[in-house]
């Protein structure tokens, strides 16, 4: 029998969605519905070799963007099932699954009580979450419902890793630890790098670099998180797009007390108004940071020099902490695209055994294929390797429809074969090489 999971994942004013058909393994469509409770909502929906649809259509809630979703897949002009019955589960994105759960799970009262309970610690992300999570289980009650959890792959982590230097009953009485996020993206990256590397995941030591917008590392011992960057919420670490990543806390109290500010307003700021837009007063998007640095803004240079100094000083101290290094893996957008924040931050370690190929790293620069981007030399190998979390999500939801899913160290995911190939990248691979062929 075909397998359809629809994946969704709800943010404050949005929905995201992917039809997949896990038979083929093939992407039926993927869209996002925008600016939903906000006014002017629309959904651009993408169906593999035919041109994009956009519709207007307003959406003052998640249900009502849910509605829009299943209109647009059953229809006969823009659709991709012709019931929807024909769809067998849906897999629901959640960012924080806080310590309850360390792999994906089946919806139930409980289970989406527990996320409601976790919505202080994500105030921005799960609140929404769950909405799109009430909204599908009303338009699709006959279907099961999992959630999978940014969270859960990171819950290996050790509490001399997660565990603040501050008053311990904050941690007992409130949950204040470090938890982790992008950990679906990091799963992934970290089977695939081992299936690269040669070697089962349990003897793999690597470190995950996960660059977008958001940005998060992984130290991964023995195929399993050991430590990650971000924190309590998505705001500690690296510096990104609107984010400040690590601060000394101070500066919150500060800056409200200079400026008049509550509390609240600065940790707004921080989120929000900060990181590579903070630095620059203008650029989130590297492209146009490295546009404007080679045109003289020196502030765009300066957010340049930040972010690709943070990386590298993150890289180092997961080295340290890991003893022993076998691969670095760039992945997300930024980390599969962007050659020139992956060579600054890695240049001349060639004594920590990491040796960049110049050539190799400039030609790694797309989203449809894995790159080996150190030198044959090198005693750590450098990867990029293009991110699939959607396909870690309807595996998860399949394996539970199944009956056959168990945390990541006991169950294989089918990407973990050295046979696997994601044949639409493939296709897409083959497709921007003819296309440089031609140009050049």
């Amino acid at each position: 029998m075909t397998q359809i999971i629809l994946s969704l994942n709800c943010g404050s004013s949005s929905a995201k969605y992917q039809v997949y058909d896990w038979t083929n393994k093939t992407i039926l469509a993927k869209g996002v519905v925008e600016r939903v409770t906000v006014g002017g909502s629309f959904i651009k929906h993408e169906i593999p070799g035919r041109e994009d649809y956009v519709e207007q259509h307003e959406c003052p809630n998640h249900k009502e963007a849910l509605s829009l979703i299943i209109s647009i897949l059953t229809r006969e002009q823009h659709g991709v099932v012709r019931d929807i019955a024909e769809i067998n589960a849906v897999g629901h994105r959640v960012v924080h699954g806080g310590e309850k759960f360390a792999k994906s799970v089946l919806i139930s009262p409980d289970v989406l009580q527990a996320f409601r309970d976790l919505c202080p610690l994500a105030p921005l992300h799960n609140p929404p979450n769950v909405q799109g999570i009430e909204a599908a289980m009303e338009v699709l009650p006959q279907v099961p419902h999992v959630a999978v959890m940014d969270t859960a792959f990171l819950q290996t982590m050790p509490p001399a890793s997660y565990t603040y230097a501050v008053p311990y009953e904050w941690y007992e009485k409130h949950g204040v630890r470090r938890y982790g996020f992008h950990g679906t993206s990091h799963l992934y990256v970290s089977k695939r790098a081992s299936v690269l590397i040669g070697k089962p995941p349990s003897q793999c030591n690597l470190i995950t670099c996960h660059i977008g917008n958001g940005v998060s590392f992984t130290a991964i011992k023995d195929g399993v998180a050991f430590d990650h960057s971000m924190g309590l919420t998505p705001l500690e670490g690296l510096v990104m797009g609107t984010r400040s990543g690590d601060i000394d806390p101070a500066i919150i109290p500060y800056i409200a007390v200079k400026t008049g500010q509550s509390v609240a307003a600065v940790e707004n700021i921080l989120n929000k108004k900060s990181g590579l837009v903070g630095i620059t007063g203008t650029y989130t998007d590297r492209r146009d940071i490295l546009k404007a640095a080679a045109a003289g803004d020196k502030r765009a240079q300066l957010a340049f020099d930040i972010e690709c100094y943070r990386v590298r000083k993150y890289i180092g101290a997961y080295y340290a902490a890991l003893g022993r290094l076998d691969a670095i893996v760039f992945t997300a957008g930024v980390g599969e695209m962007s050659p020139e924040i992956r060579g600054r931050a890695l240049e001349n370690l060639e004594q920590l055994g990491i040796e960049i190929d110049p050539t190799r790293n400039q030609e790694a620069r797309t989203r449809n294929h894995e790159s080996l981007i150190s030198k044959d030399s090198s005693r750590v190998k450098v990867f990029v390797i293009p991110t699939d979390e959607e396909y870690v999500f309807t595996a998860d939801v399949v394996a539970i429809l199944e009956g056959n899913y168990d945390v990541h160290t006991k169950f294989k995911y089918s990407f973990e074969s050295p046979e696997y190939v994601n044949k639409m990248r493939e296709e897409a691979y083959k497709k921007e090489l003819e296309a440089k062929k031609k140009t050049s």
